[in-house]
């Protein structure tokens, strides 16, 4: 039985910064982790994710320089740092693994078996 369970959300005002972590169980493998959110009225973007094994790390154009994802294998848990935070990055967060090999993008939904149930963050 695989869990994801996001944590670290909250109200922030702008130029403030946050830490979401992603808590990830059952797994036995992992292939890409990645953070994804949705605006109300908003399509689901990728906003970040990186492989497990190599830690290439990926990002939106719309959070380089402000977002750092990260991991720590020993606790299986990943985390998005969001520094210099705007009302733009107001939106629900969730995390999302792929456990096998992809070959393509990991900043869209395609690739993703599994999903948190996302972490609200409001920045004023």
């Amino acid at each position: 039985h695989v869990q994801l369970v996001e944590s670290g959300g909250g109200s922030v005002q702008a130029g403030g910064s946050l830490t979401l972590s992603c808590v990830m169980s059952g797994y036995s493998s992992m292939y890409f982790m990645g953070w994804f959110r949705q605006a109300p009225g908003k399509k689901r973007e990728g906003v970040s994710c990186i492989r497990w094994s190599a830690d290439n790390t990926y990002y939106a154009d719309s959070v380089k320089g402000r977002f750092t994802i990260s991991h720590d294998n020993a606790k299986n848990t990943i985390y998005l740092q969001m520094d210099k935070l705007n009302a733009e990055d107001t939106a629900m967060y969730y995390c999302a693994v792929r456990p096998s090999p992809w070959v393509g993008s990991c900043l869209v939904d395609q690739p993703y078996n599994d999903w948190g149930q996302g972490t609200q963050v409001t920045v004023f």
